[in-house]
């Protein structure tokens, strides 16, 4: 006869992690709703450099992606993984160190981002003392998690949990490799990779990012969380054996579909396009395998507002994952990257696949662990249709503006110029899809905070089981070898966190060792040459107020853009980039040209009040830039760190920078004031024309037509 053991289930983490879902969820997604109205009325930036759209839009997508989805993957883990093996989690200790670790990485993200420390990485912003933190925190997750799996009561791991091992182990790899940096001051580091390598690191990390936090985790909730709604088996078990190991080897070599027809080598390109077209296959069958697991069950589909979350997940995350290698599709990625196409296409992943999942999780967990029912299950379905209106108002309008965009910039007329050669032309005609946008993100938000409502009389009216008591059989030894090799796996988890290791690894590594170990992948160009002690302080106010989140700096191949803004990029042109700022939209048009386009006036004027020279533009002002000196006492600091990373400065440009920064402001302010402008040289507006001056001017630059 087996013992039976007596334990206890940890609620209470699982309900603290629940309620900071909720709450960081109503953060983010209220500065996502202010972030699109600002991108319809540009007052809304209420002219402060701290909630200008450029510093508030990455702590939107952080609030969103590590607080709020963030939290609500840690709450369904720890909830599923102590009840799938049967065993407390391994130390109560670790536990609150890990919840309270990562809500202080979140509020120091909250603090920094808006101030204007960013490394302007997508999805990385973090500078390296919060990305430390992160590491050290990600480790705790990771040593309760393996901790909890060696002491289980139940041999054989559940197909949830394959999903957090291959969760854990890929973003441990993904954060540390974007995030080697070094460090200038306390918030200021610069990436050790420059340009297009930087590029290819960025997006194999970007894109991962959505894969092993945005999707591996969200599988393994379902795999856990939709049986249990719907008192049914999964559907098939091979079938998530298959998905499992087909979509963690085929996700990793997808990143280079970002960037394509950018400067990035060819080969790196295709090989992103070719991988992007079969992850439909593992994609789809995790999603066919979590709807026929609701087969019989619909009669329970139509009252349950939890099945009715999950069913509509579901199907966000089918429609996702089909549009993603479509639009890796060379023929589609040239209409439709840069345009409002891609925020729609994250946003049926975010707010479908991601928001509904959490909702349902949120809805079934929270009366369970307070012993108690749903307040209200009729509101429970107020907030689904109100969502659901949300994400269609969201969606429809922007793919809709994609369109308009795509077509509108590479449209000729029949004497061979360009139609429309005014970029602000397709902006301005695309603000009613924008308004669309901003009330489709209303909805949405209204809906959380139904939820949120909900969720708050569901508690009062129970009591929290901090401390759940169960029973299991004692873990007893194997009596007869295993029929098959995967069976034989899943009880062994550091075999399966290494195996996992080792199938996530191959992809970068065919495609980022050639990349940064091959010359010719990266030719020189010998006019290019290092940016002045200036430009660098201009770049680097260029990267503090998140001017990449609207603006490209890579003119692609085509004739509608080179005859729009210039020569295309080469790859040699960005050797001294650090970080690369291609950027992922065209909200304003591209740069990379722009050296010598307009006179020093023109800028000045521009970021001062944008309507003087662009008439209807929803571009902020950045008054501050005039008013604020620049801080100069890094220079040297940066010109030696820039040394370190490999650019030709000599120890004269090194010991001199602070005078030839000077000697160049002098310049431009000399310039100005024969425009008629009367500014101090050690003002950051100069910086900053200096370094927009300089863009495109390494090479020949012979734009065909003007803005």
């Amino acid at each position: 006869m087996q013992q039976v053991e007596n334990f206890n289930y940890d609620n209470k983490i699982v309900r603290d992690f629940g309620i900071a879902t909720i709450v960081w969820g109503l953060v983010g997604m209220t500065v996502g709703l202010l972030v699109a109205v600002q991108l319809v009325w540009p007052f809304m930036n209420f002219e402060l450099q701290y909630t200008t759209f450029g510093r508030i839009r990455p702590l939107h997508t952080n609030a969103v992606i590590f607080a709020f989805v963030g939290n609500a993957i840690f709450m369904g883990a720890y909830y599923s993984m102590q009840r799938v093996l049967k065993a407390r989690m391994f130390n109560d200790t670790l536990s609150k160190i890990h919840f309270w670790g990562w809500q202080l990485i979140i509020l120091a993200a909250a603090i920094t981002l808006p101030l204007g420390f960013t490394s302007s990485h997508e999805y990385a912003e973090l500078e390296w003392p919060i990305d430390i933190a992160v590491v050290i925190i990600w480790v705790v997750f990771g040593i309760n998690m393996f901790g909890t799996i060696a002491k289980r009561r139940e041999r054989h791991m559940y197909v949830a949990v394959w999903f957090y091992i291959a969760t854990f182990v890929t973003i441990a790899v993904l954060y540390i490799v974007n995030s080697i940096q070094i460090p200038v001051s306390l918030f200021k580091s610069y990436y050790v990779y420059s340009g297009v390598q930087d590029a290819l690191v960025q997006w194999w990390y970007g894109h991962n990012a959505v894969a092993f936090f945005l999707t591996t985790p969200f599988l393994g909730l379902m795999y856990y969380f939709l049986p249990k709604m719907a008192n049914r088996p999964v559907y098939s078990y091979k079938l998530s054996i298959l998905h499992f190991w087909s979509l963690i080897f085929l996700y990793i070599w997808a990143g280079p579909h970002h960037l394509l027809y950018t400067s990035l080598p060819d080969w790196v390109q295709s090989l992103g396009v070719v991988f992007s077209i079969m992850l439909i296959a593992p994609s789809w069958g995790g999603m066919i395998n979590g709807l026929l697991t609701l087969r019989g069950a619909w009669d329970k589909v139509r009252s349950d507002p939890t099945l009715k979350f999950m069913v509509v997940a579901l199907t966000c995350y089918g429609m996702a994952t089909f549009e993603g290698p479509m639009l890796s599709l060379k023929q589609v990625n040239a209409i439709a990257h840069f345009t409002d196409w891609i925020p729609a296409h994250v946003h049926i992943g975010a707010l479908g696949w991601n928001g509904f999942m959490t909702f349902a999780v949120l809805y079934w967990t929270i009366p369970r662990i307070y012993k108690t029912e749903l307040f209200s299950k009729k509101l429970a379905t107020t907030h689904f249709w109100i969502g659901t209106l949300g994400i269609l108002f969201y969606a429809i309008p922007m793919y809709w503006a994609a369109v308009v965009q795509g077509l509108m910039w590479k449209e000729f007329t029949p004497e061979g110029v360009l139609k429309y050669p005014n970029f602000l032309a397709t902006t301005l005609k695309i603000l009613p899809m924008h308004m669309l946008r901003a009330f489709g993100g209303f909805l949405y938000l209204t809906g959380a905070i139904l939820m949120t409502y909900n969720i708050v009389k569901t508690i009062r009216q129970g009591k929290l089981v901090a401390n759940e008591p169960a029973q299991a059989p004692a873990l007893q030894p194997l009596k007869h070898r295993e029929p098959t090799a995967h069976r034989r796996l899943e009880r062994k988890p550091i075999t399966f966190l290494i195996v996992s290791l080792i199938v996530i690894l191959i992809g970068g590594i065919v495609e980022m060792v050639p990349t940064f170990t091959i010359a010719s992948n990266v030719p020189t160009i010998s006019s290019v040459q290092p940016y002045t002690a200036l430009e660098i302080q201009g770049r680097d106010i260029y990267i503090r107020e998140g001017c990449v989140n609207c603006h490209t700096q890579t003119v692609r191949p085509f004739r509608s853009e080179t005859v729009r803004y210039g020569e295309y990029s080469k790859a040699g042109e960005f050797v001294y980039d650090f970080p690369f700022l291609w950027g992922s939209k065209r909200t304003g048009p591209d740069l990379h040209r722009l050296g010598g386009k307009y006179p020093n006036k023109w800028h000045f004027d521009h970021m001062m009040d944008p309507t003087i020279t662009s008439p209807g533009s929803i571009m902020p002002a950045y008054p501050w830039l005039f008013d604020q000196d620049l801080n100069i006492s890094n220079t040297v600091k940066k010109l030696r760190v820039m040394q370190q990373l490999g650019v030709p400065y000599s120890q004269e440009n090194v010991e001199n920078a602070e005078q030839d920064l000077m000697a160049q402001a002098n310049a431009v302010t000399a310039d100005l004031k024969a425009s008629g402008v009367e500014i101090q040289p050690q003002k950051e507006i100069v910086a900053l024309i200096a370094y927009l001056q300089r863009l495109g001017t390494d090479i020949k630059n012979e734009p065909q037509d003007s803005e």
